[in-house]
């Protein structure tokens, strides 16, 4: 087995169960792609077992930190039955659901989202990379399934020095599927769609979405980076007279287009906008329209904390443009998908967007990722998604 040795004070963060080790941590020691190494402090004391990987920043990511623990499929094959299982604990009124959440579920780099019948996972780091098969074979004996697509097709796997990857892995069929989320209808295509076809971690969101426009009996809904129009449909059901729906993607606004007609509303309730965000929301300030409810869930736009100041100008300008737009007593649901922008910097980013706007309003509420997308103790990195209800005073 070959070891890595870390600099001296660098162990801190293993010793706290942290899975990350950065290239700059290590003193010496290295290994082949995704190959399982013994990891070492300054003076020799075991601290983990990791996957290597040679050209990432996160050179190493930890499988255990019991060193008796042996590094195999069984060992895997344990961990994502634990992962699997555990989303028998969460209230998840969907047959969509994430099965494995990374680092989170003790599996790096390994995304598992399961639709209806059909897996779909994305190996993004050199470890899951390397026990693929292994993986693979164990998702299935786990769910009883036999289809499992892949799409480790993001850039992500530039970072470990991987080639993209995209295709059925065991089994075959249409890849576009159909599923359940709340009372609604929705669908997907598992090959072309974003993430792994669709943004389940804003399932509790979009229920919430239509509790409050149902509440504040909202009239006129704007659903910016409506991607396939999960909020738009979220804010017809709670009853929205019209939503305007705002993305840059024409074949997505086709398929919202379809999910409105798919849940028995009226397509006059609904208009769909090919556009960009920015603009259309200058341009709405300038016709003096204004709105009830408001969505601002935009892509990531900081992945790392060494974009977050550029990423801020960015979520400001949108968040100051949306302030001004909505209604007094009217409520804005504004997210950031963004590693590099924490819960607090969020916040006062929005807070400035206020200030800058002219607008008060009362944050009555806190959003994550649904709970099948979980933050642990030992990984806050599991807390990417961050989002703010805020009602205009």
């Amino acid at each position: 087995m070959k070891t890595i040795r870390l600099k001296d004070g660098k162990e801190r963060s293993l010793l706290r169960r942290h899975p990350w080790i950065f290239d700059s941590a290590i003193a010496r020691g290295g290994a082949d792609s995704g190959e399982t190494v013994r990891v070492e402090s300054h003076s020799g004391q075991f601290l983990a077992w990791a996957a290597f990987s040679p050209e990432s920043k996160i050179r190493a990511r930890a499988w255990s930190f019991d060193e008796s623990q042996r590094i195999d499929a069984a060992f895997l094959a344990a961990l994502c039955q634990r992962s699997v299982r555990a989303r028998g604990r969460f209230d998840i009124p969907s047959d969509g659901m994430r099965l494995v959440h990374g680092e989170s579920d003790g599996l790096p780099g390994l995304i598992v989202d399961r639709y209806g019948d059909t897996l779909v996972a994305q190996f993004l780091a050199a470890g899951a990379e390397r026990f693929k098969p292994a993986l693979a074979d164990a998702l299935l004996k786990e769910t009883g399934l036999t289809r499992l697509y892949e799409r480790s097709d993001t850039n992500a796997r530039s970072l470990e020095g991987l080639l993209p990857a995209a295709g059925w892995l065991r089994g075959e069929g249409p890849t576009e599927l159909a599923i359940r989320e709340h009372d609604w209808a929705l669908t997907l295509d598992i090959a072309t769609g974003h993430k792994t076809g669709f943004y389940l971690d804003q399932r509790d969101s979009r229920r919430k979405f239509a509790q409050y426009v149902r509440r504040l009996q909202s009239q006129r809904v704007l659903n910016c980076y409506c991607y396939t129009g999960g909020f738009t449909v979220a804010a017809l059901s709670g009853g929205a007279a019209h939503v305007t729906s705002i993305d840059s993607s024409a074949p997505a606004l086709e398929r919202a287009r379809a999910h409105v007609a798919l849940n028995g509303f009226d397509a006059a309730r609904a208009d769909f906008i090919d556009a960009d965000v920015n603009g259309s929301l200058r341009r709405f300030i300038e016709e003096g329209r204004t709105f009830d409810a408001i969505v601002l869930d935009p892509p990531k736009l900081a992945p790392t904390a060494a974009h977050a100041e550029r990423a801020a100008r960015a979520y400001k300008d949108i968040n100051r443009l949306a302030l001004k737009l909505l209604e007094p007593g009217g409520v804005l649901f504004t997210y950031s998908c963004s590693g590099g922008i924490s819960a607090d910097l969020f916040h006062k980013i929005v807070a400035s967007a206020g200030a800058d706007a002219g607008v008060d309003g009362y944050i009555s509420e806190r959003l994550g990722g649904a709970p099948d997308h979980p933050m642990t103790l030992e990984f806050p990195e599991g807390e990417y998604l961050k989002g703010l209800v805020v009602v205009r005073k």
